[in-house]
């Protein structure tokens, strides 16, 4: 553990270690920080920013420092950068370690308190938001949710949403808000039970929606309040 220390010279294997340390204790500090401080920069992207502007600023200010490791340590990164990208393309899980799901503010008119803690927002963020989209009745929001890019979603409910020409003389209808039960070839287990439904139950829907459609073939699968399914599939 040599390279932790200051040291009058490090081997390339030691400058790896230090890139490696660097970047992990850096993507947790970035997590820890929560959504609101990174804002419209991605998590990965942010953490990348942090540390190439430092691994570059101390040997160009530090005489006494070489430009050979702060490369290594670049490289390093970058590579390490490249991988996250790849891995967080392939695999759900470690997509949700840099791009966390939305976290839904206001429900059917009703702040959750305890998500704004979670997203690290006052109260004071969330009104001035609804102010910059108009609203001044928090009772007038259907769903309001803080995304991953640290932006806040708002859809009104309908009986409060914009007229338009075919509105008129058409009944009310409440706000339905279709849910993802199928992303990239995988059934979501928890939408499921929260609709009381089985997979049996979903493998026929979807043959009624698509004839000799397989799992394999979709890209997305939602499905609204009145149970019905819309697949997108590969193109």
């Amino acid at each position: 553990m040599h390279f932790f220390a200051s040291q009058d010279h490090l081997t390339a294997v030691e400058w790896i270690l230090r890139a490696i340390v660097g970047f992990v204790f850096f993507i947790v500090v970035a997590r820890m920080m929560g959504q609101r401080t990174i804002s419209q920069v991605g998590l990965l992207d942010f953490v990348i920013v942090l540390l190439i502007g430092n691994i570059i600023a101390h040997p160009l200010s530090d005489e006494g420092l070489g430009l050979t490791g702060s490369m290594i340590t670049m490289t390093v990164i970058l590579v390490l950068y490249l991988i996250g990208i790849l891995l967080s393309l392939r695999s759900p899980r470690i997509r949700k370690l840099f791009i966390p799901a939305p976290i839904p503010l206001i429900e059917n008119g009703k702040v959750l308190y305890k998500n704004l803690n979670k997203a690290r927002i006052s109260i004071d963020v969330l009104l001035s938001e609804l102010r910059m989209h108009k609203i001044e009745d928090i009772q007038k929001v259907a769903i309001a949710s803080w995304e991953p890019g640290g932006s806040i979603s708002i859809f009104l409910k309908s009986e409060h949403q914009p007229l338009t020409p075919n509105s008129f003389n058409a009944p009310i209808q409440s706000f339905q808000y279709p849910k993802t039960i199928i992303k990239e070839k995988k059934i979501d287990d928890k939408v499921l039970q929260q609709l009381g439904k089985s997979e049996e139950w979903l493998l026929q829907k979807m043959q009624t929606t698509i004839n000799n459609v397989t799992l394999n073939e979709i890209l997305l699968g939602t499905i609204d309040e009145n149970e019905n399914v819309r697949l997108f599939l590969y193109q």
